[in-house]
């Protein structure tokens, strides 16, 4: 891991970052419907894993856009992380609590693959909120609602404006017209990221979901 200062008096965003930090502090939240019908018809054909499969397609997304790897150092530094890895959530079906675990990112898909059905099987039946220990700061929080196919997602907790980083929940898919779809929210810190830059991550992922030759990496 890699921590890469931002030098604010060339960053081209200082003073949308200090108007949305300091004035404003405004957070968005956008929620669209993914089409994973090309996807899904892939993953069915080499019995794949859709959680650990999609959590890859995000992660690849968000590690190609640094505007959603920000975050502040030890020295109250702001920067940006040269990658980051997804802290996920896993249901315990016997009292139906989940416990939130993470997976080191790989660009392969089979060994990120291979590692994340690993960590899944070795804190399923672990309890607690935290289970899988870290010390670094540079995870994205992703969680799935499988019970749900949802239109919007709204927060209603406070966070610091030190979290930079996004929040993502995507929700159960369904099919309607011979197309697939899912419910996909992404939580931004406007002084991270604005529009431009959370309708380029969905269109990214987009692409990745139909267009799959990573599955072969």
């Amino acid at each position: 891991m890699t921590f890469i200062p931002i030098d604010m008096e060339k960053w081209e965003r200082k003073e949308h970052y200090q108007y949305y930090m300091n004035i404003v502090k405004a957070k968005y939240t956008m929620t669209v419907e993914i089409d994973i019908t090309t996807l899904l018809e892939n993953i069915k054909q080499k019995e794949l894993r859709f959680y650990a499969v999609f959590l890859y397609v995000i992660m690849s997304c968000i590690n190609k856009n640094k505007a959603f790897r920000m975050g502040c150092n030890e020295q109250g530094q702001l920067g940006y992380w040269d990658i980051c890895h997804p802290s996920y959530t896993i249901f315990h079906e016997d009292d139906k609590t989940f416990s939130d675990i993470w997976t080191e990112y790989h660009t392969s898909f089979s060994l990120f693959y291979k590692n994340v059905l690993e960590d899944m099987k070795t804190y399923k039946d672990i309890k607690g909120v935290k289970t899988k220990p870290r010390t670094a700061q540079n995870f994205c929080p992703i969680s799935c609602v499988p019970w749900l196919h949802f239109k919007s997602i709204s927060y209603d907790t406070f966070t610091e404006n030190k979290m930079l980083l996004p929040i993502i929940v995507f929700g159960k898919h369904h099919t309607h017209h011979g197309k697939t779809t899912l419910p996909f929210s992404i939580f931004v810190n406007h002084a991270a990221a604005d529009g431009y830059h959370t309708c380029q991550l969905i269109e990214q992922i987009q692409h990745m979901c139909q267009n799959t030759d990573w599955l072969e990496t």
